[in-house]
């Protein structure tokens, strides 16, 4: 059927049905087991949400519905199809990919993030992403190193 029939409410309900694609990182898509689980369970989310807005019967309202999943589902397929999982280390001598750390900060915060992925880093949850500034700064480092990250200084007290 040609477009010409199909009744849009108006201009602003059609931009409402095609949103932009989410950005993808630069980097590499390197993940933890528990990271590509969650990407593997949102997929299956949004596939579902897909499905689900697909049932309803007015063709704008399914637009609005669908939109969220379909670009949803383009995204997290592609962060399943590139990600590249890592074991967790080996050791605990030195800081790195999937390490939980533990410093202290010059003004006598203690802090301890896991160094993740991109998707799964969450610093409320306690992870940070491993492109972050923090964890860049404290990859290959061991404990008593210290590093200045925003003029502050951070000294590792211990690597999990």
């Amino acid at each position: 059927m040609s477009v010409a029939f199909v009744k849009e409410e108006s201009a602003e309900t059609a931009a409402e049905t095609q949103l932009p694609d989410r950005p993808i990182s630069p980097h590499p898509n390197l993940v933890t087991e528990a990271g590509l689980k969650a990407l593997e369970r949102q997929l299956q989310e949004a596939r579902a949400a897909f499905e689900a807005g697909n049932g309803v019967e007015d063709i704008n309202e399914r637009r609005r519905q669908t939109a969220g999943p379909a670009r949803d589902i383009r995204y997290l397929v592609e962060r399943l199809r590139t990600a590249q999982l890592i074991a967790p280390p080996a050791s605990n001598d030195v800081v790195a990919f999937g390490s939980t750390v533990t410093f202290n900060r010059d003004d006598g915060r203690v802090q301890t993030y896991r160094i993740v992925g991109e998707d799964e880093a969450d610093p409320k949850a306690g992870s940070i992403s491993y492109v972050s500034p923090v964890a860049r700064l404290l990859m290959g480092k061991s404990v008593g190193d210290a590093v200045t990250v925003g003029g502050q200084e951070l000294e590792i007290e211990k690597i999990v």
